[in-house]
């Protein structure tokens, strides 16, 4: 078997040592979750989503120290269909960033009094080819993953303290790479939701 090279050795050893600075160990208060609310108005579909509890205690320090954090929201439109799969109707994809200033936490610029611990989406609207018919059910499926690091940030944390800056990622060895995605991975936030899509009143 190959053995690692100088270099690899110690990128790999200064990509372990970025990981262990980024966080400190810590129990989190609570499990990320998502909730929606949906309304029906002619044809309009209305969809509002929540976000809680996506910034850990980790997640939080990265967020204070200047590190942006990057919400990728989906939502999915469904026709449901008893004895059946459900039929996907449309969909819509969002990119919204949540940083920290010296005013406080800024969701898309938008102040967050409350803090980060409920983050309110953008809502999206879909408008349906036709009315749904009497007992037909439409629901919304939320999907909400947040990353503060990646693979990416990391490794150039890694070529930094290693001094080895400026290096091509294709000198960076196999098992350098998976181990930084896995640590990226594991310093995301994710949680999906769904609700049934509200008839006129």
């Amino acid at each position: 078997m190959k053995r690692m090279g100088t270099r690899t050795r110690r990128t790999l050893g200064a990509a372990l040592v970025a990981a262990a600075a980024l966080f400190a160990p810590g129990a989190w208060a609570e499990e990320p979750r998502v909730t929606c609310t949906a309304t029906l108005s002619g044809r309009r579909v209305l969809a509002r989503s929540e976000a809680f509890s996506f910034l850990s205690a980790e997640l939080d320090r990265l967020v204070r120290l200047g590190m942006a954090g990057k919400l990728e929201v989906e939502l999915t439109l469904w026709k449901r269909r008893a004895l059946w799969f459900n039929t996907r109707v449309d969909g819509a994809r969002l990119t919204q960033v949540i940083a920290f200033t010296r005013e406080g936490y800024m969701l898309d610029g938008r102040p967050l009094p409350e803090g980060p611990a409920t983050l309110e989406l953008d809502r999206v609207a879909w408008t349906l080819e036709a009315r749904p018919e009497d007992g037909e059910r439409l629901i919304v499926q939320v999907e909400v993953k947040l990353n503060v690091v990646t693979a990416a940030s990391l490794g150039r944390m890694a070529s930094w303290l290693s001094r080895t800056e400026g290096t091509g990622a294709t000198d960076r060895s196999t098992l350098t790479g998976t181990l930084l995605r896995t640590v990226a991975e594991d310093l995301s936030q994710k949680a999906s939701g769904r609700c049934d899509v509200a008839p006129p009143t």
